[in-house]
């Protein structure tokens, strides 16, 4: 590392550039990402290392920035995060939510503190101390920053793994998005949950609400939710005793519908209901068996009762770790640092298009010991926790490109 004197003046470096970035706005919707491919130019700029702009979509940009290995012919290392941020309700922060305000115990709050905009400065401020370092890296590492992913990256990410310019990347593993840890342990991400979103429409014998008819649309409902909430409680059980979302199915109402014609009374049986349902499905859970599942249930709550999907997501490949030779340089070197919980991410994150593409992946947080609060209000992270993050990196990046 680098000697004592230098390295406060590195991590001043660090949190101003982490402020910088935080205050640039890419919240959804209708995101422009000018802001930061200009940052980023110059962020790259300042470290003197290559940088180019992808654009699968004129408004969608991806930004590379390369360092380049002693033996770039070797498969090279890739670090992703991505720019976009969810959206803000500011009358419930007590920071503004773009201003990366540090408080009196050294919390940043902004929106993207965590998820993910932490993970590129982290990468970068690692690479930055390398390079003053001279370290000796053999293989390549790419820092990408994609557009899109709180959107389901099918505009970024899912594109860019199908471009040329990815290929030329020559990628052969790769670290995106995990999750804080509230304790002194980190969480590794080798699988993702599918995500499948549906609605399910119960059309039956409309009439006056004075009377009792046969198939209703509101008795098939009630047999539907049922058995939904069956397994909802089933998994919620699993999950107080594992404390695992990963390793269960999660079901979710999301939308009550009701589609009659003439109107709507509370003295009429209308003529439909529809209930949207959002399910996240672990990957050792067989697509057919599952769709199997929620086929048999519409069929068994009554006649004309059909499934339209808006979401159906396919099993992504799991990332064995097995003779795995970057896990085990990986494992190796986080081990020190505190206990590794091998898990299933609960979310849908980039990993999976990566890994689509055959590409071994691990989702991964350095930010352990603090509050998950992405997506929540008050998203911040502690500037303690955000610099040990980047030694934590320091020490990866060497670790894995000299496998």
């Amino acid at each position: 590392m680098a000697n004592v004197t230098s390295s406060v003046d590195l991590d001043a470096i660090a949190v101003e550039n982490f402020q910088k970035y935080l205050r640039i706005p890419t919240v959804h919707p209708n995101i422009n990402y000018d802001g930061c491919v200009q940052f980023l130019e110059d962020y790259a700029k300042n470290l003197n290392l290559e940088l180019s702009v992808i654009r699968c979509l004129p408004d969608k940009p991806v930004v590379v920035i390369t360092l380049l290995g002693a033996n770039p012919h070797l498969p090279s290392i890739l670090l992703n995060s991505h720019m976009d941020v969810v959206p803000v309700d500011e009358e419930n922060w007590t920071h503004a939510p773009f201003a990366a305000e540090i408080d009196e115990d050294g919390n940043i709050f902004a929106r993207g503190a965590q998820d993910t905009k932490c993970l590129g400065i982290q990468y970068l401020e690692a690479i930055r101390r390398l390079i003053l370092d001279d370290a000796v890296l053999n293989r390549t590492i790419h820092v990408s920053f994609v557009p899109d992913e709180e959107i389901g990256g099918k505009e970024g990410m899912k594109l860019f793994v199908l471009s040329p310019e990815f290929k030329n990347l020559n990628v052969g593993f790769a670290l995106d998005e995990g999750a804080p840890s509230t304790k002194e342990e980190f969480f590794v991400f080798n699988s993702e949950k599918y995500g499948w979103k549906f609605a399910i429409h119960c059309p039956g014998t409309p009439g006056h609400g004075c009377f009792m008819f046969d198939n209703t649309p509101g008795e098939k409902v009630r047999y539907v939710l049922n058995k939904f909430y069956e397994l909802r409680e089933k998994s919620m059980a699993r999950f107080k005793e594992f404390s695992d979302y990963g390793d269960i199915i999660t079901v979710n109402l999301t939308m009550m519908q009701l589609c009659i014609q003439g109107g709507v009374q509370n003295n009429i049986i209308p003529s439909e209901f529809v209930i949207v349902l959002d399910t996240r499905i672990p990957p050792m859970v067989d697509e057919q068996e599952w769709e199997g599942t929620i086929t048999k249930w519409c069929q068994e709550a009554g006649e004309d009762v059909w499934i339209e999907y808006y979401l159906k997501e396919s099993v992504t490949p799991i990332t064995k770790l097995d003779s795995n030779i970057f896990w085990e340089a990986f494992k190796k070197t986080i081990g020190g640092k505190g206990e590794l919980k091998v898990q299933t991410m609960p979310g849908c994150t980039d990993a999976r298009y990566l890994r689509q593409q055959g590409i071994p992946v691990l989702g991964f947080s350095p930010n352990n010991g603090t509050p998950i609060r992405a997506h929540a209000d008050d998203e911040f992270l502690n500037v303690q926790v955000f610099l040990k993050g980047i030694v934590t990196y320091y020490d990866i990046l060497q670790a894995m490109a000299n496998v």
